[in-house]
């Protein structure tokens, strides 16, 4: 497919609203420099922004090269805990300063039937598995649904409108930074509502567009990542989608995140300086390779963190009775 093929469609807010948006930005695909302008709009009535025009189902596979980053292979996780003194008093001691920097938190809950929507190359699903949960995974990605079954996990690989009911509810349900990408998030998550037991808990991870960073680098804002996201959520807007799901909010936690930062300020500097300038590339490679030396940032995240404005955000949700 090629960019001349692509095509585009509007949209109504999924919430039901009356059409009356407002145009927040317009911007680029930066992640992959692939061509086109996008828009992001805000619908008055409830507030969700959403990407629109957008690409369609079939056209949306064009902006998911290989090189995405889920689709990449990666070794999975073995969880071998190191257990020398100096590692767990360092553990300790930046656990004390910062707090826990687990950014995929789940409810405290016994092991038992898991599905992750959007599973990528199966790592999750692999250090779950091996925390006695039994894993399930939907990937609409050839190449990464079949690096995750290579390492003997059932994979689903096809749209998930397009997954069939499980036989048996699943007692966790989660999607890190899925819900975005989707171009029916509400009817997914009332799909989702029927596969779960009533007792069971659904997590996601999305980006926070009510964050002091998007205020601050707006277009240039790396979680922002057009036009593969199709929909941009606030604490306030994901509890209305949720609801209108048959889904409550129990909590939201404020990921301790620094590096989006980073990568945000390599694309101001892109802008201005160019790919190939010297501080371009220094942030470049400390946003890719990371650093020892960020960790003096995460305090500040912390910060950020206690008032609900670092980029991204996990929410715990549970099935209402309807």
């Amino acid at each position: 497919m090629s960019s001349k093929t692509v095509e585009f469609e509007k949209y109504a807010c999924p919430l039901g609203c009356k059409p009356d948006d407002d145009l927040v930005l317009k911007g680029r695909d930066r992640l992959h420099k692939l061509p086109g302008e996008f828009s992001v709009v805000i619908c008055r009535n409830c507030g969700l922004m959403r990407t629109d025009p957008r690409p369609t189902p079939e056209s949306i596979k064009f902006y998911y090269p290989d090189s995405y980053g889920p689709f990449v292979p990666a070794e999975p996780k073995n969880l071998v805990e190191r257990k020398g003194l100096l590692y767990r008093t360092g553990k300790w001691l930046f656990r004390l300063l910062v707090g826990d920097l687990n950014i995929n938190p789940i409810p405290p809950m016994k092991s038992g039937r898991m599905l992750e929507i959007g599973c990528g190359t199966g790592s999750y699903l692999h250090s779950m598995a091996l925390k006695g949960w039994q894993v399930h995974g939907i990937e609409v990605s050839p190449l990464a649904g079949e690096i995750a079954r290579s390492h003997g996990h059932p994979v689903d690989i096809r749209n998930i409108e397009s997954v069939p009911n499980p036989q048996e509810p699943f007692d966790l349900i989660v999607g890190w930074h899925v819900l975005e990408h989707l171009h029916q998030p509400v009817g997914t998550l009332k799909r989702m509502r029927e596969w779960i037991k009533p007792t069971g808990s659904l997590v996601l991870a999305f980006p926070n567009m009510g964050s002091i960073e998007f205020k601050i680098f707006k277009d240039r804002w790396y979680p922002l990542s057009l036009p593969t996201h199709l929909f941009h959520f606030t604490p306030d807007t994901i509890k209305k989608v949720l609801k209108s799901a048959g889904w409550k909010v129990e909590k939201i936690f404020y990921q301790k995140c620094f590096t989006d930062i980073i990568a945000s300020i390599v694309f101001v500097l892109e802008d201005y300086l160019g790919e190939t300038s010297a501080l371009t590339q220094y942030f470049l490679n400390l946003h890719k390779n990371g650093s020892h030396s960020l960790l003096i940032l995460y305090p500040f995240a912390r910060l950020l963190a206690c008032f609900h404005q670092t980029s991204r955000m996990t929410v715990w949700a549970k099935k209402v009775d309807q």
